[in-house]
């Protein structure tokens, strides 16, 4: 079977040499495969071969071959050569090369890397729950990531310029905490015994706003790729924005992230990854933790893609390192290649064997989402040599892995750099300050205009370009786009032009039609820190192919503004494909997210102002393509409340109806309708229900009175929800079937969405 896979993957290889620039070949002559090398201890099959496959196969046997000799393994491939190929990346000095720490001898950078693979082994199996194979396949890059490369200061996990790291892999996140609390950052041992239980800062996949040092949240496969181009997005927007040529660099860090088979197999990275490639992004550094097992098995039951080619072709530099498991020289000169080459990002495919160390279960999916057993994580223990009782690190590993003072110095150095560039360029020192504060403006709101009825009506989208264009003007974090909508979204700062390769320091974001990792790479964005506050855009309906990423922007706290348009089956002619029906009822469910939904210019403007605050917390933005009226009572005060008195006869009313967006009109149309029977009839604009439930209970009285329980619901929408306010004697007039293809107009008489139906709809509840 190794012989067949081996063919295989030398197949591959040789198809996509040609070109491609650091493919690291084997030059020891055993005709072994360096899989087959690699595995300390014995192999089990991956997953059961048909009678063709074992036909084709050879007789396996296991492997006898003990860490000792894994090791003298790796220091010959360290010795291999390497095939330059690209005449675009420049060659590494041997000083620039990432390198060992001197004072660190090899038997203790190799304690360092089974600490961490054993801590990850004992948190899983404390816990009987996780993913141990990738952190025991993953250790030896990590180390030299974390310990031998990468800028940052556990003291301070916030550090401005420090180098961020994403585990896109999320399942082995025993991995980051075991690099957390090694390197020194405020996550103790007794977190590491609690992976996975109520209230521990060790859940079973990483989250940002639970573990200090954890960048972004991911577990989702394919969505923290996509978050470290956001993150390195705004890197360059910075660094191009604010670095000049009489100082030393203010933003100057790079992105880092391990992904693996399951992230590369998902679409979402593919999309954020072919923008990378076009955005020429040259600090984003992935490696991809190339060990061929899934939770189905080995991955070649449906994954057999050249991956690196892939990447060529997406506009990155690729190297693979063969061994990722003993040859940490290798995985060094790898990354000092990466670096040097500056105009593409970089994906260094590393060959792992996951659950490496592990007797019966490494090399299969065994070890891939299971804890080893008691049997097997003794087997391990005796196989890699490592005596220490569960969570017990040597003195010497904590010595050798402690970045505490080295971060500090990093720190001291770059608050040193920044007073100097104070002096020199005062006016954008200022502005770093208020962004790395996170601060907003004094009086920030201001530029946001208002209306009357006597201001022409016109759509809200078009409202929301104002708005927009209103912020862009005071705030100097944002910055945004859309998916290949912006004419039609509305969403471009006039005044800024393009973020391009070439121009990094613009603000409009062109994300093509890529949805999905839109999403992900503003939440990357605004989780980046530093007073950033990005926008997104496309139809309301399209969220469906960005859920994913919406939702982790509310599980995440991030305040990401979504803007959607074409809001309802008013947008016409495109027909169903293009009408959302179920979308705002859907939101409305999902947790820390804000809907709004508004009906006129000043209601817009609520929104922005509302969004531009929630920084913990993402809003949605529902804006229509159909011109609407300005209404007289509204404003900015009263729609940040989240709902509000439109119109009323009186203050006893018989009936209230409720309305959002385009239906806020035709509800007042309805009501004087009424009025001229001899009814007395409140109108309530409710732009969003999650704001309105947080104002007091007085409040929330005043506009829907408990006494009156004749109500009706009006939206353009499914009716799923509406319960909650009308109550069990109320009506909900909306819609609850798929749209059709018509004029705008057309489509409201046909589907009953009329102040006729309201009408009617009123008078049933006052019987």
């Amino acid at each position: 079977r190794h012989g067949a896979r081996q063919t295989l993957e030398t197949g591959r290889e040789n198809a996509s040499e040609r070109g491609r620039e650091g493919i690291v070949t084997d030059n020891d002559g055993s005709g072994e495969s360096e899989r087959e090398r690699a595995v300390p201890g014995r192999r089990k099959a991956r997953h059961a071969p048909s009678r063709e496959q074992e036909k084709r196969m050879p007789e396996e046997r296991p492997a006898e071959i003990d860490p000792g000799a894994a090791k003298a393994a790796g220091q010959a491939n360290a010795r291999a050569k390497v095939v330059l190929g690209s005449a675009k990346v420049n060659n590494v000095n041997a000083a620039s090369a990432v390198q060992a720490p001197a004072q660190v001898s090899e038997e203790v950078v190799e304690k360092c890397i089974n600490a961490i693979r054993f801590l990850s082994i004992d948190g899983v199996e404390k816990a009987n729950s996780g993913h141990p194979g990738l952190p025991m396949g993953c250790a030896p890059m990590s180390y030299v990531l974390w310990n031998e490369v990468m800028k940052h200061n556990p003291s301070n996990p916030k550090f401005v310029n420090r180098d961020r790291f994403v585990l896109s892999a999320g399942h082995g996140s025993m991995l980051i905490y075991s690099l957390l609390h090694l390197t020194g950052y405020p996550l103790p041992i007794d977190e590491l015994k609690q992976f996975r239980q109520w209230g521990s800062q060790t859940p079973g996949h990483p989250e940002n706003f639970e573990t200090s040092g954890v960048e972004v949240t991911t577990g989702p496969l394919g969505q923290g790729i996509c978050n470290a181009v956001g993150l390195a997005q705004a890197e360059a927007h910075l660094a191009a924005r604010y670095n000049k040529p009489d100082c030393d660099p203010i933003f100057d860090h790079y992105t880092y992230c391990i992904m693996g088979d399951g992230c590369n197999m998902e679409g979402i990275s593919n999309e954020a990854c072919s923008l990378a490639g076009h955005w020429g992004l040259g600090k984003l550094i992935a490696f991809y933790d190339d060990n061929h097992i899934s939770i189905d098995g080995h991955t070649d039951i449906s994954f057999t893609e050249d991956v690196g080619a892939r990447y060529e072709a997406l506009g990155w530099h690729v190297q693979h390192v063969v061994n990722g498991n003993t040859d940490l020289n290798s995985i060094r000169d790898a990354i000092a290649k990466a670096k040097a080459v500056t105009d593409k990002p970089s994906l260094i495919k590393v060959t792992t064997i996951i659950g490496y160390g592990s007797p019966n279960k490494a090399d299969s999916h065994d070890v891939h989402g299971a804890a080893l057993g008691a049997s097997e994580v003794q087997a391990t223990r005796d196989n890699l040599n490592w005596s220490h009782p569960p969570f017990e690190v040597p003195d010497d590993v904590y010595g050798a892995m402690s970045n505490v003072k080295k971060g500090a110095d990093i720190e001291d150095a770059w608050n040193r750099n920044f007073k100097a560039y104070e002096k020199k360029h005062k006016q954008e020192a200022a502005e770093i300050k208020q962004l790395m504060a996170g601060t907003l403006p004094t009086g920030w709101a201001k530029v946001l205009p208002t209306f009357t009825p006597e201001d022409k009506g016109v759509a809200t989208r078009i409202h929301s370009q104002t708005m927009l264009n209103a912020c862009a003007s005071v705030l100097p974090g944002f910055l945004g786009g859309s998916a290949d909508l912006a004419p039609s979204n509305m969403t471009l700062m006039k005044a800024f032009g393009d973020f391009q390769k070439d121009t990094p320091a613009e603000r409009n974001l062109r994300f093509g039609v890529r949805e999905h990792g839109m999403g992900a790479i503003c939440n990357g964005i605004a989780l980046y820190g530093c007073g950033l506050i990005p926008y997104c855009a496309t139809f309301f309906i399209f969220t469906d192919y960005m859920r994913a990423s919406m939702r982790l922007a509310a599980l995440s706290k991030v305040g990401v503004l979504f803007v959607m348009t074409h809001d309802s089956i008013g947008l016409g002619e495109d027909g169903p494909t293009h009408q959302p029906v179920e979308h705002l009822a859907s939101f409305r469910t999902m947790p820390n997210i804000l809907t709004y939904r508004p009906a006129d210019g000043n209601e817009t403007a609520a929104a922005y102002k509302v969004a531009v605050e929630n920084r913990e917390r993402p809003t949605i933005i529902v804006c229509s393509r159909q011109g609407l009226p300005n209404l007289e009572k509204s404003s900015i005060s009263n729609a940040e409340k989240g709902a509000y008195i439109a119109q009323e006869t009186n203050s006893k009313p018989d009936c209230i109806i409720i309305a959002t967006g385009s239906e806020v009109a035709d509800a007042m149309a309805a009501a004087k309708v009424l009025e001229g029977e001899g009814k007395s009839i409140r109108v309530v604009s409710m732009p969003c229900w999650e704001i309105f439930e947080e104002q007091s209970a007085a409040y929330k009285q005043s506009v829907l009175p408990s006494s009156v329980t004749a109500r009706v619901s009006f939206e353009a929408g499914s009716t799923f929800g509406w319960e909650r306010y009308i109550g069990s004697e109320g009506k909900a007039v909306g819609i609850d079937s798929f749209g059709a293809s018509a004029p705008g107009p057309v489509l409201y008489e046909k589907f009953g969405l009329t102040k006729e139906a309201v009408v009617a709809a009123c008078k049933d509840v006052m019987k």
